[in-house]
């Protein structure tokens, strides 16, 4: 491997954001550098500086459990990142091993999904593409023109900034997600596709690209704003898809007697008109 690894480019990100106050290092003078040095994130691991150099620059492909757990202590990792670092240091025909289908949705989900007229379902690949929608869910999105991927709907399309009203938050949220997919395969045509072409047409993309940091996407709600029925306050739950596993299925929710499931009803209405004025 050579110095624009993987492993090598996430090692060398998560070291650039730490100082050495956040490791109980001090701080002397100008540093030339930005965030820790290599050696000093080496005496934090208890290895040589040599070895750790041989880690980001590719050189050592096969470190140890205790060389990786100590890496992610020495670089103050949380769960997902470490989780994220065993990825890494996996062989790539461990990850090529695990590939599948990414695209196909199954017959059976999209029939699940249309069984929910009030709640906007649809399922996500690995690159963040809308694979498939259920009628609300097209309903919700269509002020995206087209509603084909969420990276690129939060960072290029004009009706981003509108509709997410909390805009950094679904940026860093949208980013790390698809920093965690890059995890699982760092091969992926389509992932490096997404990632190139809007690390060229968004400057802040590219920055919350380059910080490497790793985040599934969670439970928490969302603050919408939908140009025909109003604001939206959701709850969500995201499944792993079974069969596809690197597909995620996405349910929006509201507050049972909330403004949200009011508005949630009108999204049905008007995903009912749609369909009657599309043949």
């Amino acid at each position: 491997m050579s110095e624009g690894t993987p492993l090598g480019e996430f090692l060398r990100a998560r070291r650039s954001l730490l100082k050495p106050r956040d490791v109980g290092l001090p701080e002397y003078g100008r540093r030339r550098v930005k965030g820790l040095r290599r050696e000093e994130v080496a005496m934090l691991a208890g290895m040589s500086s040599d070895y750790y150099v041989r880690l980001e620059q590719g050189r050592e492909t096969n470190p140890s459990p205790q060389v990786v757990e100590a890496v992610a202590g020495a670089l103050r990792l949380d769960a997902e990142a470490t989780e994220h670092l065993w990825r890494l240091v996996q062989a790539p025909e461990a990850r090529r091993r695990r590939r599948s289908d990414d695209t196909h949705v199954s017959p059976q989900l999209l029939g699940l999904m249309d069984g929910w007229p009030t709640s906007p379902a649809f399922v996500l690949g690995p690159a963040l593409d809308i694979l498939a929608c259920n009628a609300p869910g097209a309903a919700l999105h269509e002020a995206f023109d087209p509603a084909d991927n969420l990276a690129r709907m939060v960072f290029v399309d004009p009706a981003g900034r509108e509709f997410y009203r909390e805009w950094e938050r679904a940026a860093q949220s949208c980013v790390a997600e698809l920093r965690a997919a890059y995890g699982h395969d760092p091969e992926s045509a389509r992932i490096g596709e997404v990632v190139a072409d809007l690390s060229a047409r968004s400057p802040e993309f590219a920055a919350l690209w380059a910080r490497h940091e790793v985040k599934p996407k969670t439970q928490e709600g969302k603050h919408l704003r939908h140009p025909v029925v109003g604001d939206l306050h959701i709850l969500f739950s995201a499944f792993t898809v079974n069969g596809a596993p690197h597909q995620q299925l996405v349910v929006y929710q509201a507050e049972p007697g909330s403004a949200t499931e009011a508005a949630f009803e009108r999204l049905r209405t008007r995903a009912e008109q749609r369909a009657t004025r599309t043949p």
